[in-house]
């Protein structure tokens, strides 16, 4: 199994300085490498005579021209411009096989990093080496063992972190699930996620609706400075920690819940959510996008999978609100002002939360137990995880109790 751990740095101003450079020359060689395999891919349909455009050629291209042209590109460590490119031929993959939108280039600011392979750095406890600049210390240790692929160091805000990609041989390091049953999980936009145990429900952190007025002011701040000067700059600055504080209250909360539940149940009911189309609800959309659905799915997929358990995922259209848990008697309608209504055939007063939650765990059961034992039975599917690449906890007390 791939996991990836990240992990915040600690540099110097000069180690912080070299990370910079090296983040640039990254950068600009992605960019080349993709005008390049532009005109390269135009010529070739002019003319079928023309080899067409690969990484492999275009990083042979850069080095036969970096020493003369780019002679800066050799201060920093020859990995940054080979990776860059090297990741533009996946993105050139991903698009012809319909899996992404096509490449675009990259940003200052914006896609601030740069890729080693294994063999070009080494961890000693909590620090690493980095070619051209020597020991970097390291806020925490690496947690997983196992053969360590790739480091990538990345920028958010003034704060600089290390992704190391490691291949684990035992695919389970992580405690397996508790035998409490199945859960049925409805997501929400008052409150985070209701489950169907009966539990209060789970109330989400909502930091962007909470630090929305210092956001509004920084950015108001921002506008009226002159471009390109100093005091701009420290604007920028001052709002991009804001972001990056927003962003890490929310995935923390995430973490600890979607942590929770595959730590306590074994098998978990989900709803197939359509975000795209939801956050198109002006009225809800500010709201749906500050609590993070998607990445509440994601976290919770591979997490599961790690634990032994699985996730079952209803299809989009299940109609979990306005089914009732008791008779499964159905409604024709039910506005989303409607907290709680009364089944017409049973007479049961339903919260409609807890009620969507119930119905999910019910289809998960359903799913689970089916007299074929094949998945895909009736409107569920059980989700597809490929445990590669997957992002940890940020701290350690979320597990191993």
């Amino acid at each position: 199994m791939l996991i990836a751990h990240r992990i915040a740095l600690d540099p110097n101003n000069v180690q912080a300085t070299y990370f910079a450079r090296a983040a640039g020359t990254a950068r600009f060689a992605y960019n080349w490498a993709l005008a390049e395999w532009k005109c390269q891919y135009e010529a070739w349909k002019l003319d079928n005579r023309q080899t067409k455009p690969t990484q492999a050629a275009l990083r042979r291209q850069l080095n036969a021209i970096k020493r003369e042209q780019f002679p800066w590109m050799l201060e920093v460590t020859k990995n940054a411009p080979q990776m860059a490119i090297i990741q533009l031929g996946q993105a050139f993959q991903n698009f012809f096989a319909g899996r992404a939108k096509y490449p675009q280039p990259r940003k200052k600011g914006v896609h601030d990093r740069f890729t080693l392979t294994n063999d070009q750095f080494s961890i000693d406890g909590c620090r690493i080496r980095i070619p051209n600049l020597g020991w970097v210390r390291m806020r925490e240790s690496l947690r997983f063992a196992g053969k360590i692929l790739s480091a990538t160091v990345s920028r958010v805000a003034d704060r600089w972190f290390v992704s190391i990609a490691v291949d684990t041989q035992d695919d389970s390091h992580l405690p397996q699930a508790k035998n409490q049953g199945v859960v049925g999980v409805d997501l929400g936009v008052a409150a985070l996620a209701t489950l169907s145990t009966g539990e209060p429900p789970i109330p989400g952190p909502k930091p962007h609706k909470a630090l929305l007025a210092r956001l509004q002011r920084l950015s108001r701040s921002l506008s009226r400075k002159q471009k390109g000067s100093a005091n701009r700059k420290k604007a920028k600055a001052k709002l991009a920690r804001l972001h990056a504080r927003i962003a890490a209250i929310r995935s923390d909360a995430l973490h600890k819940l979607t942590t929770d539940l595959t730590r306590r149940f074994h098998t978990i009911g989900i709803e197939d959510l359509n975000v795209r189309g939801m956050v198109r609800n002006r009225h809800l959309a500010r709201s749906i996008a500050d609590m993070g659905f998607f990445e509440f799915r994601r976290q919770l997929e591979y997490k599961t999978v790690m634990r032994g358990g699985q996730v079952v995922v209803a299809d989009r259209f299940y109609p979990s609100s306005k089914t009732c848990s008791a008779c499964g008697h159905r409604l024709e309608a039910l506005p989303l002002v409607v907290r709680e209504w009364t089944c017409p055939a049973c007479g049961v007063v339903h919260d409609r939360d807890l009620n969507a939650a119930t119905n999910l765990k019910n289809m998960a059961v359903s799913s689970t137990v089916s007299a074929c034992g094949e998945e895909g039975a009736g409107r569920t599917r059980k989700s597809a995880v490929k445990p590669a690449s997957v992002k940890q906890e940020a701290s350690s007390r979320f597990s191993q109790k």
